[in-house]
């Protein structure tokens, strides 16, 4: 996700998108664990780099979550 995007994104749609991602971050890990397979890495990388996007605007935006 760009972070254009992000920005043009209200509060709550950002914590609502920040949610979703964490627990598909979980998710994916639990799957990466299970199976052995590396190729998710990079999904998973550009998981954690999104949701720090997530959390920098909302603490720009004086939001707690």
């Amino acid at each position: 996700m760009r972070i254009k995007e992000l920005r043009a994104m209200s509060a709550e749609m950002l914590k609502g998108k920040l949610q979703q991602l964490t627990l598909d971050l979980s998710i994916e890990k639990r799957k990466i664990a299970a199976t052995g397979v590396q190729s998710k890495k990079v999904k998973v990388r550009e998981m954690r780099r999104a949701r720090a996007q997530i959390l920098t605007l909302l603490k720009e935006k004086g939001v707690s979550n």
